[in-house]
């Protein structure tokens, strides 16, 4: 770790000897490199520079040096990084990866007193084998986006947080959408968009009618979880939803699902809280953000951001940590939510905001991740039954035959986890 050495003159009078000595003392600030993923978002740069600056004006001990990569190469960079023994001493990781990255030695433990996230929401706290590695400065959420006045027009009732749809409404509303000939679809749920929103928006369905991704008792197998009676109930509706033209499918546009609701060619939308503002802006005060429905086991919806993280390698956990700490101040989380648009993980912090406060136009997503945010699998093997059960939606949603479909993507999750060893669980 690089070494600089800021010197300090002072100047000593010492009349009683009718002279002036001049005196050098020295005092040490170490760098602590840090890696972030946000290279091209100029206002989230912005944020992180100066909640960097703020830090290393703050105190003497400690010199972060921020170095920034685009999203895209990020995680890549950071593997890299590992099998070279270059890892920075700060480094942020995607929620669900961070059991992966921990196992793999990348990150350690955090240093940092935990009370300053006791109130934190349970969604920012990434904890694996009992030990908190990675903290985020916000959260997001998913709920149903739609508007009072196309519920009205069907005579449907506004679900709320305590009294969600039923499965039963819910296919009912759908029904009554459909049969106005109004949208090109009811509901979008955004097949447009690859990878990582699959498990983190749709998971949560999964897991409302009693499946998982995999057996969170013990994380060494996903069989009875991932293809059984409530996964197979899951995956019959899913394919319903775009064999009966609920929703538009693999195909979709990548434009429409960006603007297709606010054009009129769906009724509802499944989206987070990153595109909620732009609606709101449209329609104002008919803009709904309903919970997702109810399918047998509570209602609920995906967990976890980006996150902070010290490196297995770093010389300086205690200066890192610190750094982490100093960063969870309500005026940097606050900050952040206003802009980038995301959830403050504090009601404290979320007050300060202009959109999630109390009365805000999305504050309802603070209180949707309190109430029925539920986070990924927690183990290393997340990212393979990420992709595993990514591409085993797309298939049903094609057509493919359900239970063959989730039996084989058992299979393979089993698989992966046998090759390593349960991931030391």
């Amino acid at each position: 770790m690089k070494i600089t050495k800021k010197l300090a003159l002072t100047m000593l009078s010492a009349s009683a000897l009718g002279s002036t000595f001049v005196s050098t003392s020295a005092v040490a600030t170490t760098n602590l490199s840090m890696w972030y993923h946000g290279a091209g978002n100029v206002v989230e740069a912005r944020i992180i520079n100066q909640i960097v600056n703020d830090f290393n004006n703050s105190q003497s001990d400690w010199n972060v040096v921020l170095e920034s990569f685009p999203q895209g190469s990020y995680n890549d960079s950071v593997i890299a990084a590992a099998l070279a023994n270059n890892l920075p001493d700060i480094l942020d990781v995607d929620g669900p990866v961070m059991p992966n990255w921990a196992w793999a030695g990348y990150l350690q433990p955090l240093k940092i007193d935990k009370t300053k996230i006791a109130d934190f929401l349970p969604g920012v706290k990434g904890y694996w084998n009992d030990k908190l590695y990675s903290v985020g400065l916000w959260d997001a959420a998913v709920a149903l986006i739609t508007r009072r006045s196309i519920l009205n027009d069907i005579e449907i009732r506004v679900p709320t947080i305590d009294s969600p749809w039923s499965q039963q409404e819910f296919n009912n509303v759908l029904v009554k959408l459909k049969a106005t000939g109004k949208y090109d679809y009811p509901l979008d749920l955004g097949l447009a968009w690859k990878g990582e929103w699959f498990p983190y928006a749709f998971s949560p369905f999964l897991q409302s009618f009693g499946g998982d991704l995999i057996d969170r008792s013990n994380y060494k197998t996903a069989e009875g979880k991932l293809n059984g009676e409530d996964a197979i109930a899951f995956g019959e509706w899913w394919q319903e939803l775009f064999s009966k033209g609920y929703s538009p499918g693999n195909s979709q546009d990548p434009a429409d699902r960006d603007n297709g609701l606010i054009e009129g060619k769906y009724a509802m939308q499944w989206n987070g809280n990153w595109a909620a503002l732009n609606i709101i802006n449209k329609f104002g005060d008919d803009v709904l953000l309903l919970p997702a429905p109810d399918f047998g086991h509570g209602s609920k919806i995906g967990a976890a951001s980006w996150q902070l993280g010290v490196s297995s390698t770093s010389a300086h956990p205690q200066g890192a940590s610190e750094f982490i700490e100093f960063a969870l101040q309500d005026k940097y989380l606050a900050a952040f939510s206003d802009g980038i648009g995301v959830i403050p993980p504090t009601k404290s912090a979320a007050e300060l905001t202009k959109n999630y406060k109390k009365g805000g136009p999305m504050a309802v997503f603070y209180d949707l991740s309190k109430a029925q945010a539920m986070v990924r699998p927690v183990t290393p093997g997340y990212i393979v039954e990420a992709k595993v059960f990514e591409k085993a939606l797309a298939d049903i949603a094609d057509g493919a035959d359900v239970e063959d479909t989730l039996d084989s993507a058992v299979d393979e999750i089993d698989a992966d986890i046998q090759r390593n060893s349960d991931y030391s669980h």
